[in-house]
């Protein structure tokens, strides 16, 4: 039997998902049939690593017991929603119980006995041993449709002219504040409505609303697609980049039957507005470091293909690789991320706390990490960080550029003030000699460094090897004294 090593798990289980698709409705309370323990965090912590959300008042587990585990978690099932009842917290909220890995290793399936407390309530079997969270989630989605949507749209029910429902945006979600409030404002610039902003916007009670969209939107690659096929309308992913965001808006006016010269004059509009960031930016001084810079993308399907398609296609920017949630097989996992990482570290890195930690590993300080996905050490509760749309365009880019200006003030060359009086060290040596050897060593070291910060660090190494040569008495710099400047370097 052969054992698969799994480094750093990216991917959350499909309990976790699902949870985070009804616990955006504020008139449903979740039940989940959990231990005490990690399962607990959700209900009494921190949702997602992170997003700063402090816990989800609307969730409470079962606490199972180990006598739960012997004879099943019923017991312990009623006694939480009759707490509940007591203290008033599921009145007027429809009851949704959720099982989870612990609850499921012992079949703990309570959909008879719901029906029997409460034949409003529900069950959901999240399959949390064998599905991951975006599965969970476009589970999550369809099954409220089915119980709560479709079996109470009135009958030929027809959508509303130029109504859009936005499908996806759920809790741990990164970025989806500005991602969704960029989408709405897209939206509606071209003059369309929305119909409803499923489920971060919605209750249970207004799933039916979902049948009045023309259009639907579904705002990640990842999960929600289902939900849009169950719905039956037209539907389209939301864009990334200039190019990318241009098509959307004019197959989505197209879809609604608007006027094409109103959606042409909002897009010129942007151009003169939102996107005007973006041209300077690219006619600037810096115009021509995009080119000549690699970057890396670890991130949620939606952004790492929308992230390599306007750094790649429209910016011209050369994409090391990418790995996308959930992963393709061609993909690579972390293991190899981790080895990429630390054997050439690109100039940029799109990512999550476990590429932070991996270019922290090879003390890669010529590269420069930005967040793009959970987990991470980052919030994005804001709307000002959009990753989507014309705004995600000019955000990106204005965040690459501010970047290329930090490496740029980084070996720019400083006289330190020396408090103490002392006369500061010269930042070059006098040039000597230098073996073939000892350049050839020099060159490859440097290969290994993202270009923009090559020149800094060939200087530094430049230096540092020849003060070394001179300080030993020697008339060139060997290949020896490289290797030690190289160390030295990397230590530091």
């Amino acid at each position: 039997m052969s054992i698969t090593l799994i480094r750093d798990i990216s991917d959350t289980s499909s309990y976790w998902g699902a949870s985070w698709v009804f616990g955006c409705f504020p008139d449903v309370h979740i039940v989940c049939d959990a231990p005490i323990g990690c399962y607990n965090l959700l209900g009494m912590a921190v949702t997602d690593y992170t997003d700063a959300l402090p816990h989800m008042a609307n969730l409470t587990p079962t606490s199972i017991r180990e006598e739960d585990v012997i004879n099943g978690t019923a017991k312990a099932l009623i006694r939480t929603i009759d707490d509940l009842r007591t203290m008033g917290m599921v009145e007027g909220k429809h009851l949704l119980v959720i099982s989870t890995a612990e609850s499921e290793m012992i079949s703990a399936d309570h959909a008879q006995l719901i029906a029997q407390i409460d034949p409003n309530a529900r069950f959901f079997w999240s399959q949390s041993l064998e599905q991951d969270e975006w599965t969970g989630r476009e589970r999550a989605l369809r099954f409220a449709w089915e119980q709560y949507g479709k079996p109470y749209v009135a009958p030929h029910t027809q959508p509303r002219p130029r109504t859009v429902n936005i499908i996806g945006p759920t809790l741990g979600c990164f970025n989806a504040p500005s991602d969704l409030y960029e989408l709405k404002r897209l939206i509606t610039g071209i003059g369309a409505e929305i119909n409803l902003v499923y489920p971060y916007e919605a209750s249970i009670a207004t799933t039916p609303k979902l049948a009045e969209a023309a259009v639907n939107v579904v705002m990640y690659r990842e999960f929600g697609r289902g939900l849009a096929e169950d719905l039956g309308r037209p539907y389209l992913f939301a864009p990334f980049g200039v190019f990318g965001t241009t098509a959307f808006l004019r197959e989505l006016g197209q879809l609604l039957a608007i006027n094409p010269n109103q959606v042409e004059s909002f897009i010129e509009r942007e151009k003169r507005t939102t996107l005007q960031p973006v041209w300077d930016l690219w006619r600037g001084p810096q115009s021509d470091w995009f080119a000549t810079v690699d970057c890396a993308i670890v991130a949620a399907r939606s952004y790492a293909d929308g992230l390599r398609s306007f750094l790649g296609d429209e910016l011209g920017m050369k994409i090391a690789w990418v790995s996308g949630r959930p992963r393709l097989e061609d993909e690579p996992d972390n293991i190899e991320i981790r080895k990429r990482l630390h054997a050439r570290a690109p100039a940029f890195v799109f990512g999550s706390i476990n590429e932070k930690i991996y270019l922290a590993e090879a003390n890669a300080r010529g590269t420069h990490f930005i967040p793009a996905t959970f987990p991470g050490p980052v919030v994005r509760r804001t709307t000002g960080t959009p990753f989507m749309g014309y705004a995600g365009a000019a955000n990106i880019m204005q965040e690459l550029v501010n970047r290329f200006y930090e490496t740029v003030i980084n070996f720019l060359p400083v006289e330190p003030v020396n408090a103490g009086g002392a006369q500061p060290k010269p930042t070059t040596a006098e040039t000597m000699p230098w073996t073939k050897e000892a350049t050839d060593r020099l060159n490859t070291a440097l290969e290994a460094i993202p270009y923009l910060a090559r020149i800094s660090a060939s200087r530094t190494l430049r230096a540092a090897a020849e003060q070394a040569a001179k300080a030993r008495g020697l008339n060139e710099v060997t290949r020896e004294i490289v290797e030690a400047a190289i160390a030295q370097h990397s230590a530091t």
